[in-house]
């Protein structure tokens, strides 16, 4: 396989591997359910089913029992309406607001300034949330994102190798990624001389990774063969425009795809348009059916989830416990680490707006373009590509959030 770039109207297409045709198909991964009446039906989850799913990893990665796992998830989704009013309440001194996983789960709030800390009980439902509120940040969340737009050049000049910039919303601070190769003095020294020209606290985190649209690998599912070479990307989720129905998947990818099911079964998909620049990288295809908005789950696609919902960027907080399935990693689930991420140089068709949420690895690889971000069976989002380190161990992915779909596109849910 070799990277290749290919992009129309001007929009970086980076890195579509290639794959001959004599290549072993990949395992199967979640794509939008667009099978024919001849194929055999999935198992459809129910939204409990889904959830637990979901809650079996976080027991593991956090050590918890299934009961508790399950219980933390239903807050955090039940949680939004009241961390958003916490978010208003704290409007002008809000540093930062995330999930807490150890040594037990409670919602941090992140003020400016001297605040002693404050112990709450946020009630949901007939559970409770613990929150923490506390002081200590040297900047708000709003000044640390005016800084990003205002020196975004300047920081790039001043640190070479920048790797992406964003709002880290544990410690306040301006985060500024640059590639460990390219660290020529102490990264302490750096961010104290950023500090000074922007007037806001920085931290400057080497990675070795390189940041790169997560470009299409081998397999069998939405396929590009025009150019005589086979790209293929993952497919996320049904929407419509009055009578249309369409599957999204990421801008970089293809115009021209088919979709494969799990039997076999061809289908060529009509393209509608595509969005790629500052903060988005979708494009729509038609051609889908009238199948109800469903997801695959599971390795061979058999198991399938309703999308009963979504949530948009301002409701998704840090330490969310967030899951995707793609066409190279297939499912995993991890936690939300930045709301507030810019990727680096020009992967957005231009300068990359601070609007896209990034989502710890271990588990994303090249080929996950377009796959969807979920929990239970709420969408959250769109993969748009990731931080891959050597041997395509992932750093973190990142997404574009669903309420970023184009213009008069609408996702589709079971109850319509």
């Amino acid at each position: 396989m070799q990277a290749r770039a290919t992009r129309q109207l001007g929009y970086l297409f980076s890195l579509v591997l290639l794959v001959s045709s004599a290549m072993r198909i990949l395992p199967a991964v979640l794509l939008l359910l667009a099978t024919s009446a001849t194929a055999a039906d999935p198992a459809v989850d129910t939204p409990a089913q889904a959830l637990a799913r979901d809650a079996a990893t976080y027991a593991i990665a956090h050590q918890v029992s299934g009961s508790e796992a399950e219980r933390r998830l239903r807050l955090q989704l039940a949680s939004v309406a009241e961390s958003d009013r916490l978010r208003v309440r704290f409007g002008d001194r809000l540093a930062g607001l995330y999930f807490q996983h150890s040594p037990d789960y409670r919602l941090i709030v992140l003020l400016k300034g001297e605040q002693p800390a404050t112990e709450l009980l946020l009630p949901v439902g007939p559970d409770k949330v613990p929150v923490t509120i506390r002081g200590g940040a040297e900047a708000t969340r709003a000044q640390v994102l005016a800084v990003i737009d205002r020196y975004r050049s300047e920081i790039a000049r001043a640190v070479p190798g920048t790797r992406g910039i964003g709002h880290d919303p544990r410690t306040g601070r301006l985060l500024v990624f640059q590639r460990a190769s390219a660290v020529i003095r102490p990264v302490v020294e750096v961010a104290a001389e950023l500090s000074l020209l922007t007037g806001v606290p920085v931290e400057v985190r080497p990675i070795i990774a390189s940041f790169e649209n997560a470009g299409a690998v081998g397999g069998s599912r939405v396929v590009s063969e025009g150019t005589g070479l086979r790209t293929i990307c993952t497919t996320g989720f049904l929407v419509g425009r009055g009578a249309e129905r369409g599957v999204t998947t990421a801008a970089h990818c293809a115009d021209q795809m088919s979709y494969r099911g799990p039997d076999g079964e061809e289908r060529l998909l009509k393209f509608a348009g595509q969005w790629g620049t500052a903060y988005r990288d979708v494009q729509v295809h038609t051609g889908v059916g009238g199948e109800p908005p469903l997801l695959f789950t599971d390795t061979p696609r058999t198991i399938a989830r309703p999308v009963t919902g979504w949530l948009t960027r301002p409701m998704t907080r840090a330490g969310d416990w967030v899951c995707k399935r793609g066409e190279a990693s297939g499912a995993s689930c991890a936690e939300v680490e930045l709301t507030d991420f810019a990727p680096p140089g020009e992967l957005c068709g231009g300068l990359c707006s601070a609007s896209w949420v990034t989502v710890r690895g271990p588990q994303c690889r090249r080929g996950d373009s377009g796959a969807p971000v979920y929990v239970g069976t709420t969408a959250l989002g769109v993969l748009k590509g990731g931080a891959f380190l050597e041997g395509n161990a992932c750093a973190f992915y990142y997404y574009m959030s669903v309420d970023y779909l184009p213009d008069g596109w609408r996702l589709l849910t079971a109850s319509g």
